[in-house]
């Protein structure tokens, strides 16, 4: 996987996007238990700019491939879901990679 095209990036950073999500399942108790903020404000700001650059990547990729309105949708609702970005590039990103690929 590379950079070449906004579809290529978007599987990245939604992977990325994932882990940071999930990693807040970590940093939450340290936070609220224990009282240690400072893991929680770098995965929060990490986290923040890795949606900002998802939601754009979404935007952008579905421009460069006509994607459907559902599809859209259900791309952008994957931000929302804990697993959801893994899911998204399971069923919509790499099978619209791969297609691309085959024209």
């Amino acid at each position: 996987m590379n950079f070449k095209s906004a579809l290529s990036a978007l599987r990245i950073v939604g992977i990325l996007e994932g882990i940071s999500f999930l990693s807040f399942l970590i940093t939450m108790p340290l936070k609220y238990m224990m009282g240690i903020t400072a893991p929680n404000k770098i995965i929060g700001m990490t986290h923040g700019v890795l949606f900002i650059a998802y939601v754009f990547l979404v935007y952008w990729a579905s421009t460069e491939t006509k994607w459907e309105m559902k599809t859209k949708f259900w791309a952008y609702i994957a931000s929302l879901l804990p697993f959801g970005t893994f899911v998204a590039d399971a069923k919509i990103f790499k099978p619209t990679q791969k297609s691309l690929k085959s024209i």
